[in-house]
């Protein structure tokens, strides 16, 4: 994730923000980690955009024989999976014991609401974010971008990128799909 201009670096436990958010937990029971763990993971992508976090979720693979991965999703999100016999708790302890504020990310937040994890989070001088504050603030950046951003009415389906633009704008890209034809 390098090349970000984040000020602050999210530590997310996933599986235990699975298992608090109601409408995660609910698609978990349903369906199967797999599409809970693509939601949340989509989700903070476009939270972390409007937020300027660098993000890094982290989920368990204790039970799977596999050595620890990560993938960049984005510039500001990625995704580790730790290694066998490693629990997201004691990767994100070791990231907090081990963490040095830089010019680029002078803070440490680890969104999880386990508490043993919080006291130790904070132990190390990190911050600490539970899940349903985590939850709230992305239903408050949802809002904001709905409200910056309010339908004009004109495209009732909604489902065309058009109708998420400006009145402005699309006269722009009107004009110049009308020159091109």
């Amino acid at each position: 994730m390098s090349g970000s201009t984040a000020e602050a670096l999210l530590l997310v436990d996933g599986y235990n923000i699975i298992g608090a958010w109601p409408s995660l937990k609910k698609l978990r029971d349903r369906y199967g980690l797999d599409p809970a763990r693509q939601e949340l993971i989509e989700t903070l992508i476009n939270f972390t955009c409007h937020q300027g976090y660098e993000t890094e979720v982290v989920f368990d693979a204790q039970y799977q024989k596999t050595a620890s991965s990560s993938e960049t999703l984005t510039t500001s999100l990625s995704v580790r999976y730790t290694a066998f016999s490693q629990t997201a708790d004691t990767y994100i302890e070791r990231f907090c014991a081990t963490f040095e504020p830089s010019l680029n990310l002078s803070r440490l937040i680890v969104a999880t609401s386990d508490e043993a994890q919080r006291r130790t989070i904070l132990g190390y001088g990190a911050e600490w974010m539970s899940a349903l504050r985590l939850l709230s603030e992305v239903n408050s950046v949802v809002r904001k971008i709905k409200h910056s951003n309010p339908s004009n009415g004109s495209n009732r389906s909604g489902r065309y990128l058009s109708s998420t633009l400006n009145p402005k704008t699309r006269a722009i890209i009107d004009q110049w799909v009308g020159r091109r034809t």
